[in-house]
């Protein structure tokens, strides 16, 4: 199980009565690119939160890279997870949100050397250079010293992705990374996850509403409802022959709506 970089065994969200994610096993490879789709509230995006321990799971153990995140070995058992741990298998993980979450107060530049200097020790020298590297990569080097009220949607969003670079992290997750941008800022955005999906061998996990996308980047898709997935396969194969009724409807639904 080596070359598994995420693992869900078991896994139980809920929200007091509402169970999200309802006994949730699922992985994706080392250097896999996954996409999850599906209707509003079927646990997409939980998914990526647990992972980031921006919530907490009520049963089951979530694994990165070969150990447990909400849990770790103590006399030869699981017991729950210090913070140290929790925070030194995070670090692996970075996470693009939908709304930028930017530092407003800060320019592209500030917002990508900050956690690298102050959560990595990485002196500010390196993490200029190799912020700068990001920026340039992104489509952004000139825009440095702008502050994200300067900038476009798009470019927000672009800046955002060099941050979560900057951390160097293992794995990326991407919160339907597009949904928050007007319609001709999306193709920016999406040139720069393409970019990455074919030029560099992070693992992704990402929740999208793009279907075209999702069947041209990823190596797996995986339609989630009501906290499970009800159908995974190759892009080809789950766009083009769904066999499960409810992912049938909902791929109608969504080519109606577009």
């Amino acid at each position: 199980m080596s070359d598994v970089k995420i693992r869900f065994d078991d896994v139980v969200k809920r929200y007091g009565p509402l169970v999200v994610l309802d006994h949730l096993n699922f992985q994706v490879a080392d250097g896999e690119i996954v996409s999850i789709i599906g209707p509003s509230g079927s646990g997409k995006t939980t998914v990526l939160r647990v992972l980031m321990t921006l919530e907490e799971i009520q049963d089951g153990v979530i694994y990165v890279a070969g150990e447990p995140l909400n849990k770790m070995e103590s006399g030869g058992r699981l017991v729950p997870a210090s913070k140290a741990h929790v925070r030194r298998l995070r670090s692996r993980i970075g996470m693009v949100f939908q709304n930028f979450n930017l530092f407003p107060h800060m320019t592209a530049l500030q917002n990508c050397i900050e956690s690298p200097v102050y959560t990595n020790g990485l002196s500010k020298e390196e993490a200029i250079k190799a912020s700068m590297e990001l920026l340039d990569m992104v489509g952004l080097a000139d825009k440095r010293d702008h502050y994200p009220s300067q900038l476009s949607g798009g470019q927000q969003q672009r800046v955002a992705i060099a941050r979560t670079l900057a951390m160097r992290p293992e794995i990326l997750l991407f919160d339907e990374p597009t949904s928050a941008l007007d319609p001709e800022m999306v193709g920016e955005v999406l040139n720069v996850i393409r970019q990455l999906a074919t030029a560099h061998s992070y693992t992704m996990l990402m929740v999208t509403h793009q279907m075209g996308f999702a069947r041209e980047v990823s190596d797996r898709v995986c339609f989630f409802d009501k906290g499970k997935i009800v159908e995974q396969n190759v892009p080809a194969e789950l766009f083009d022959r769904p066999q499960n009724e409810r992912l049938q409807k909902f791929l109608s639904s969504v080519k109606e709506a577009h």
